[in-house]
């Protein structure tokens, strides 16, 4: 099954601390360094869809967006669905180009979260996530709630603190090969075990970053692919998979919707688990990704912590995994984060990940998950 529907173009802008950037600043770079990519201009441009910021927050933030660029597409639409938004406004792209009611579809994100919050802004802004009624009165945090599933993984599967730490370590060694990265220095396992508790068992080194920064992509039709500028990535399949919003409804600790959502994206790819060179998959703490990597189905149950201490996420692995550097030491800036991923994916796709290129890579996968393993997109894509 194909989608007809191709990334043609894709775009990040230098992450970290940006204190002179705003937020629509992000959004106009990442968009028009995304077209250049494409070879397009914005008169190519018929829809445009935004995702929602922390630092200039508006109920109609693609309508900011094009005001601001002075656009006016046939489509526009802000979506929000945390650390998912990217990949499913991703997909969603690609129901509107596949569909013929867009020839060329631009999906942006941006924040900048580091410079333009304070730090009371910023733990106001997260403690949203949190149940008014049974969970925010309480004290919960969204790291806090990460640590009940790491607790729950070590409790029935047996992961250990050594194991999560060798996940950012091989994140950070990732980073290392990668010019823009925020954060390049090396880390030991021990560095990761001697960082500050945050939430226990997680610490420090077990969190993701907080940055500024924006990325986005162009998701074109067959058609409008044909004469762009570099070789266009297919988007082969595409799934979601919601089962709660809070922790405290959470079906499960340890089952979550990206299990339908990447099942649904493998099926229509026409692919499974073990055919992927590369995955891409959201990394907001060390025991999201290896909840993620054991439900999606590359590792057994219990398997995937072992594999990290082995190097199996490598560049050169079983499984290279956020060969970027992930949330974890890339950069995380709101929507952004999960966008980074996706523009990494192409970027491997395409032959041009420089040194952290995986070889041969012909088939991505890509995953967001926002709230607290809420909501799930995957996406599989495709080079030639």
């Amino acid at each position: 099954m194909t989608m007809n529907a191709f990334v043609t173009g894709a775009y990040d802008t230098a992450v970290g601390k940006l204190p002179e950037s705003s937020c629509m600043g992000l959004h106009a770079e990442a968009a028009l360094g995304a077209l250049d990519d494409a070879g397009l201009t914005l008169a190519d441009i018929d829809g445009v869809l935004c995702a929602y910021s922390f630092s200039e927050p508006h109920l109609m933030l693609a309508s900011v967006f094009c005001e601001y660029l002075g656009i006016h597409p046939g489509i526009c639409t802000a979506i929000q669905a945390g650390g998912a938004t990217a990949c499913i406004m991703i997909m969603q792209a690609a129901a509107l180009v596949a569909s013929g009611q867009c020839h060329n579809v631009l999906v942006v994100t941006g924040d900048n979260r580091l410079s333009g919050l304070s730090r009371d802004g910023a733990v106001a802004a997260l403690a949203e996530v949190g149940h008014a009624q049974f969970e925010r009165p309480f004290g919960i945090s969204v790291p806090a709630s990460y640590a009940l599933v790491a607790r729950r993984y070590m409790h029935e599967y047996g992961v250990t603190s050594e194991q999560l730490a060798a996940i950012a370590v091989q994140h950070r060694a990732h980073a290392a090969l990668h010019p823009k990265a925020q954060q390049r220095t090396p880390i030991t396992v021990a560095d990761v075990l001697a960082s500050k508790e945050i939430a226990s068992p997680l610490r420090m080194l077990d969190c993701c970053l907080i940055s500024d920064g924006g990325a986005a992509v162009v998701v074109s039709s067959k058609a409008a692919a044909a004469g762009t500028r570099h070789k266009p990535i297919e988007i082969l399949g595409a799934g979601q998979g919601h089962t709660h919003e809070h922790i405290v409804v959470a079906p499960s600790l340890t089952d979550f919707g990206c299990k339908s959502s990447s099942a649904t994206a493998f099926a229509r790819a026409g692919v499974s688990a073990t055919d992927i060179d590369v995955a891409e998959i959201y990394d907001s703490f060390t025991i999201t990704l290896l909840v993620e990597l054991e439900s999606i189905g590359f590792f057994e149950r219990g398997a995937a912590g072992a594999a990290a201490e082995r190097g199996e996420l490598g560049i050169g692995g079983r499984l290279p995994c956020n060969t970027h550097g992930g949330l974890l030491s890339y950069a995380h800036s709101g929507a952004a984060g999960g966008m980074f991923h996706a523009v990494e994916a192409v970027h491997q796709l395409r032959g041009r990940a420089g040194a952290r290129q995986v070889r041969d890579a012909r088939l991505a996968f890509v995953h967001g998950d926002g709230g607290i393993l809420s909501a799930h997109c995957s996406l599989v894509l495709g080079g030639n």
